[in-house]
């Protein structure tokens, strides 16, 4: 059942964690079943059309999505010469969780159930949060994810977990294999035919972001 645009309220929100404060776009469709916070990875902000191409399509399933930056703007700043900050897994994870605590204590919010979605280095951000909030993470899901880099919080992510990987994607392909050998929850490796690392190519993001919703759907509704 679509949710018509116009049903969707969105506003800005801030996000605290530990000593810093993160800006996010919270966007819930009228009867919202779920909410999806999003873990940006490379350099992306909430501002990810890839990101939100896929958030367009939870909401008209009737799911809530926060899409949250998880650097402030002078850490982007710096990022942006340094990568330095992008791959800070653990400064990333944390920021999720606080996102996770965040969305459980948000009047609008608290009674969501609430999955993760994790593009690039985000996805092991989303896993090691996931590990962190067994009890409040439903469902995750990596795109063109680094799984890998949540090392040992794989075997201890408890939510149901979909990893997509683009087919032309070979190291990240291989990458992704191994990190979905150790998880121990349910899970799906899928592969999009054709698409590249970014999923760029046509109809590649839209089988992503049907294969997400149907994920999310199955798990939070």
């Amino acid at each position: 059942m679509r949710t018509p645009a116009e049903a969707v309220i969105s506003l800005p929100v801030k996000v605290t964690a530990a000593d810093v404060t993160l800006n996010g776009n919270l966007s819930l469709p009228s009867g919202a079943t779920g909410l999806v916070a999003f873990a940006h990875g490379s350099g992306s902000s909430r501002y990810s059309s890839r990101n939100r191409a896929v958030a367009d399509v939870l909401q008209h399933a009737r799911l809530g999505t926060l899409l949250l930056d998880l650097l402030t703007e002078r850490e982007e700043r710096i990022d942006v010469i340094t990568a330095e900050f992008r791959f800070d897994i653990p400064l990333l994870a944390q920021r999720v969780v606080a996102a996770i605590d965040w969305a459980a204590t948000f009047p609008q919010t608290s009674s969501l159930s609430l999955g993760l979605f994790g593009a690039s280095t985000g996805a092991a951000a989303a896993l090691i949060a996931a590990a962190e909030r067994p009890a409040v993470v439903r469902a995750v899901v990596s795109r063109g994810g680094r799984p890998d880099l949540a090392d040992a919080a794989l075997e201890r992510v408890a939510a149901p977990t979909l990893l997509i990987v683009g087919g032309r994607d070979e190291v990240v392909i291989q990458l992704n294999r191994e990190a979905f050998a150790r998880l121990k929850a349910p899970k799906q490796l899928q592969i999009v035919s054709g698409a590249t690392h970014l999923f760029e190519e046509r109809g590649a993001l839209d089988e992503v972001s049907r294969l997400a919703r149907d994920w999310f759907v199955q798990y939070l509704g």
